[in-house]
Formats: C-alpha cells, structure tokens, sequence
C-alpha cells in the first residue's frame, strides 16, 4: 500500500504492518489505522505515522531503551479488548514528545502507553490507574526532574 504523508512524502507499507486500534489515541478519536515507521537506522525512536491523516506522526519510543525503570500491569478487560492472551505478543511503546527549539528537552509519556497485540496487529493507548508515573518523564536531562 502507498500512502502520503506530511514528514516522510509518499511510502510504501506493507499492509500486513498496519495496527487497527480497537480504542482511539487520547485526542484522535477519529484515527483508528497506524503504521510503525523507522526514524533512522539504529534510532531509539520510531514514528506512528497515521494512516487517516497524512500529517499525524507520533514519535514513540520504549523507556527501557533509556534506562528507565518501567513496569505496569494491563487489566484483563483492556487485554481482552485487543485479545491479548500473553505478553510474548506485547508491544509496548510510549511517546515522546521532543521540542523543536530543544530536543535535549525530550520527555516521555510514562502514565499512557500504548500498547498493541504483534499477532492480530489490534492496539490502544491505555491510561495507568493508581500509577506514580508522569505524563513528562525527561529522557536527557537531569532524571529527577519531572513535570
């Protein structure tokens, strides 16, 4: 499949890539079809670029790729909404949110994952209950500071 896209201009997917999500990411309630796509070569980050909208990308990325102590635990009513029967087939990702004027400035989402079944490609972004994690964890700077 081809799409068009704002930040990368026109790609090819394959369409065995695309992740159907089964509940909206917070503030997209219309935009259900997404696609990883690599930043570059040896990146700790990587794009969910919207299928809908051409220009929607997320950038995401895994906080244990930053040293980050990170653990949660995904009710059983949110696993069975994307049929998630183990976390062999869990991909977890969270994103990031890196300022123009500052990447160094980068924080990650820790309180809403994203979380998706690699086998029927179904996911959602959930939001922790009863969690600590912030909204805006830094992944550069001082690890004490959060907002």
């Amino acid at each position: 499949m081809q799409i068009k896209t704002t930040r990368f201009g026109e790609i090819i997917i394959d369409d065995n890539l695309i992740f159907d999500f089964v509940q909206p990411i917070i503030g997209y309630d219309k935009l259900s079809k997404y696609v990883l796509i690599e930043h570059k070569e040896n990146s700790v980050f990587k794009w969910l670029q919207s299928i809908e909208e051409p220009s929607l990308a997320f950038p995401v990325s895994s906080p244990a790729l930053f040293n980050i102590d990170y653990q949660f635990e995904i009710p059983t009513d949110t696993a069975e909404k994307i049929d998630l029967k183990s976390v062999d087939s869990l991909i977890s990702l969270n994103i990031v949110t890196i300022p123009a004027s500052n990447p160094q400035k980068a924080t990650i989402n820790l309180l809403a994952p994203i979380i998706i079944n690699a086998i029927n490609k179904q996911g959602m972004q959930i939001i922790l209950s009863n969690s600590n994690y912030p909204v805006k964890y830094s992944l550069f700077a001082d690890k004490t500071t959060t907002k």
